[in-house]
């Protein structure tokens, strides 16, 4: 009975019922100006009213 409390407790954590999961965000930035082309690139992390993120 205990090794089938503690899969459960697993399995729960796993599907998970203790929240929404933290999602990955990136993308890539291409400018276009009369001086040449630019490159930018960020990365981050969404997790509903929160969003932390890098550019680059």
């Amino acid at each position: 009975m205990r090794k089938l409390a503690i899969a459960a407790v697993f399995f729960l954590g796993a599907c998970g019922v203790d929240g929404e999961p933290v999602q990955p965000t990136g993308g890539v930035n291409v400018r276009l100006s009369p001086s040449g082309v630019g490159l930018g690139a960020n990365v981050g992390l969404k997790k509903d009213p929160l969003r932390v993120g890098l550019g680059l």
